[in-house]
């Protein structure tokens, strides 16, 4: 049987020059009965980027071909980069003229101009991830159109009047997408909403779900699917009497003492553990929820799984991935309930080195519920109330904090990066407006559930490695040098480091040189920005920021897809032992487009909850107008400056155009505005007191000006 590894292999090994579909029939000896086989799956390996089809119908591998797949990360003015499939590869930048009219997240083939430069053009748009368009509505004598909101999108969105329905000038709309641009023909398309300016920020968080067109609800036949599963198993137990193999295979840990450790507002708890002293040093139990013995591949569950990709949360509101009879019933480990989970068993040496790791599927029942301030109190706070509500769990919790310890120096030491950076934290009102917004606290407790999911992680990914099964990595690849110099020159001055940064033991270093200083976390963020994103990848390509060599995500199936796929993985080769070669193509066929679509969701999350905090900032900042505040200089831009409250954990603007008491320049060496005449300078870092002059709903954004 004709499979596409078996093409792959040939074109890569054999080809020596792009060949047409009868000289690779000929040569790879195809009977006339198998080429229609080879047509689609040329076809397939076309469309998917892999092969290029050149314009006389040649086909040729596309690394052969000097050419790129990627994703395209667009900016805001017009140009953009290639964020290559193969990890360990540059980004290669692409100038505005040469886009081709790709937008952000679309998946393209690009090719090299300049090797010295690392520049170059997109040729083809394999994937559109964008389908809809959020903008304002305009019409002229000419045309309509509408402005996107979106500023890296680099067009405006012709409307014929036939598609225009009830938009009238000024209107925020959604478009739908007909045609995109073309060199000699402008994009289109059609009004399918006329969207009301938001009366609330809970209006506010409908709007933003529109704009980038999350999912608002399960299809029935999901929905269905979740009620009958949930229907039909009146008890967890009882899975134990279940004829499948797997089942009977469970150990039963419900005597072993088991807590879960969450947020105070959790509501799907997919992480447990457990720890006991032992002759080697420590036992630690890393119980996560069994989501893959409830979801089998490609069922109706699993396919809008992977769609979603990732859950996504808002302050007031939370798009699952999984239903809620899986997310918040069947499968969330609540205190006191058998619940199927998937054990992964680390010892530990009591100098923190890993000895053995065993995984396998158990039955568990969780002691406790406790939040992350609860056990902060308990080891931190040393607060009698709390330590004599859990009295039970004092030792274990004692030597959760000895292993952490112990796990998190080693972690520094091998050169994990350590950036403290704070997340805001949205407080609601009981009618759902912001009342606060506050840094969000990382304690202790964090940190413990931090070090046992990053070890339980390593451990799967190692093992997985090791037998040489094809699976989903979570990668971090080492920055571009060129980058990171760029950042180096000015932040190591400040460090007081003069070492060259060429490995994560030497950021490691710096970072530690930064502690106590002034402007540390502006400066954490700038590093933290220089580095490249995280991704998933069926290639391992080790983890940069935690300096693995084998890293996973594996700890939160409830709301990833990857960790899905990872514990379905890891089942098969537990029960089989040994994966047949027909399954491992399998694998190797489905596990990269799984891979890019779900660190593709996961950037779209990412967009969803910055733009949410954006706006709960306006709504939080609209009665304080000309209200004097405190603040540091976080960002600075050719167009101004962002400062940083002291008081809340907001962040405004301070537009260029409204400094008048001088001319000010950028200088893009020092990350300064300098004026011309006064010499007045302003730099990351710099304390300010600010007024606030006005808040922009549609833009969100604060305005301030400076005292």
């Amino acid at each position: 049987m004709m499979t596409k590894e078996m093409i792959l292999s040939f074109f890569r090994e054999k080809s020596v020059r792009p060949m047409g579909l009868r000289e690779v029939v000929s040569s790879m000896g195809i009977s006339r009965s198998e080429t229609r086989a080879l047509k689609r799956i040329l076809g397939e390996l076309v469309r998917d980027g892999t092969l290029i089809m050149t314009r006389k119908g040649l086909y040729g591998p596309a690394e052969k071909m000097d050419l790129y797949t990627g994703y395209f990360e667009a900016h805001r003015d017009g140009y953009g980069f290639v964020i290559r499939d193969k990890p360990g590869e540059r980004d290669l930048f692409i100038p505005s003229r040469f886009t081709l009219g790709a937008m952000d997240n679309d998946r393209v083939i690009a090719r090299m101009e300049h090797v010295g430069r690392r520049d170059g053009r997109i040729i083809r748009i394999l994937e559109r991830a964008t389908k809809i368009i959020i903008g304002n509505f305009d019409m002229t004598k000419a045309a309509s159109y509408v402005r996107p909101k979106n500023k890296s999108i680099p067009f405006d969105l012709y409307i014929s009047p036939k598609d225009s329905g009830n938009a009238r000038k000024g209107d925020r709309v959604v478009a739908e997408i007909l045609s995109y641009p073309m060199e000699k023909r402008p994009p289109s398309g059609k009004i399918v909403k006329v969207i009301g300016k938001p009366e609330d920020p809970k209006a506010e968080v409908e709007v933003i779900i529109e704009e980038l067109g999350l999912p608002k609800r399960f299809p029935k036949e999901v929905n269905e699917e979740a009620k009958n599963l949930y229907a039909q198993i009146p008890s967890i137990s009882s899975l134990l009497k279940d004829k499948r193999g797997w089942s009977q295979k469970r150990k039963d840990l419900r005597g072993l003492l088991t807590v879960t450790i969450d947020g105070e507002r959790a509501r799907d708890f997919d992480d447990a553990v457990s720890i006991k002293l032992s002759e080697q040093g420590y036992r630690l139990w890393v119980h996560i929820a069994d989501v893959g013995f409830f979801v089998g591949w490609n069922s109706p569950i699993d396919e809008e799984a992977r769609r979603r990709g990732t859950s996504i949360y808002f302050p007031d509101r939370v798009i699952p991935m999984l239903p809620k009879e899986l997310s918040e019933e069947l499968c969330c480990l609540k205190p006191g309930e058998d619940r199927l989970a998937f054990t992964v068993e680390l010892d530990f040496s009591r100098e923190g080195e890993r000895k053995n790791a065993q995984f396998y599927p158990s039955l568990i029942m969780s002691d406790a519920r406790m939040t992350y301030t609860s056990v902060r109190k308990i080891l931190v706070d040393h607060d009698d109330t709390e330590r004599g509500r859990y009295d039970f769990l004092l030792q274990d919790l004692e030597l959760m904090n000895e292993l952490c310890g112990i796990l998190r120096a080693g972690r520094l030491r091998r050169g994990s990066l350590d950036f403290d950076l704070p997340d805001p934290e949205v407080l609601l009102d009981l009618q759902g407006r912001p009342e606060a917004i506050i840094r969000a606290e990382r304690n202790l407790a964090h940190m413990i559930i931090e070090e046992f999911m990053i070890a339980a992680n390593e451990a799967v990914a190692a093992h997985i490695e090791s037998i040489g099964i094809p699976c989903i990595y979570r990668i971090h690849e080492e920055p571009d040098q060129v980058k990171v110099e760029e950042i180096m020159r000015f932040v190591k001055p400040m460090a007081g480091l003069r070492k060259k940064v060429e490995k994560p033991a030497d950021l490691h270093l710096l970072l530690a040189g930064l502690k106590g200083k002034p402007g540390e976390e502006v400066i954490h963020t700038m590093m933290l920005r220089s580095l490249k994103r995280a991704r998933y990848s069926p290639m391992n390509a080790g983890h940069f920021g935690l300096a693995s060599k084998y890293y996973t995500h594996f700890t939160s199936p409830i709301r990833r897809y990857p960790d899905l796929v990872v514990h379905r993985i890891l089942r098969e080769v537990l029960m089989k032992k040994h994966l047949p070669e027909r399954r491992t193509r399998e694998l190797e066929s489905l596990l990269p487009d799984i891979a890019f679509n779900a660190s593709r969701r996961e950037r779209l999350a990412d967009e969803a909850e910055y733009e949410t905090v954006k706006a709960m900032r306006v709504w939080f900042m609209g009665d304080k107008i000309g209200e004097i505040y405190d603040g540091e200089v976080v960002g600075v831009t050719p167009y101004g400056l962002q400062v940083r409250l002291r008081d809340y954990f907001v962040d405004g603007f301070i537009h260029v155009s409204s400094m008048n008491d001088d001319f000010y320049r950028y200088h893009e060496g020092t990350l300064t505005l300098r004026g011309r005449n006064r010499g007045r300078t302003f730099h990351l870092g710099k304390e300010l007191k600010v007024r606030v002059d006005g808040v922009d709903r549609e833009e969100r954004e604060i305005l301030l000006s400076i005292l």
